[in-house]
């Protein structure tokens, strides 16, 4: 999980050398931390938060294919930004 995140995120900074990513794992949850460039936070964000949203999305796909939940966190100075939010939402498909 850890290395598809830098994947994806590193194809849209502009310093991916930055780009840092932290995996805990848990017994049926994993959490990514996920550190950037000060200067590409807005990039993984995107308008309204879409592009980080999209990101999720394609976490939780795979988190639950493998019956796990998967909790990304941007980390801005070190602590949680404000935009986290959890993929273990349902869906209602």
């Amino acid at each position: 999980m850890k290395q598809f995140v830098e994947y994806i995120v590193k194809n849209l900074v502009d310093k991916p050398e930055c780009v840092q990513a932290n995996q805990i794992d848990g017994t049926h949850t994993i959490i990514i931390e996920l550190s950037v460039e000060k200067g590409d936070i807005g990039k993984i964000i995107g308008k309204k938060g879409k592009t980080i949203e999209a990101i999720r999305t394609l976490l939780m796909s795979v988190a639950t294919r493998n019956g796990i939940r998967v909790t990304l966190e941007i980390l801005e100075d070190g602590a949680p930004s404000k935009s986290q939010q959890s993929n273990s939402r349902s869906s209602d498909a």
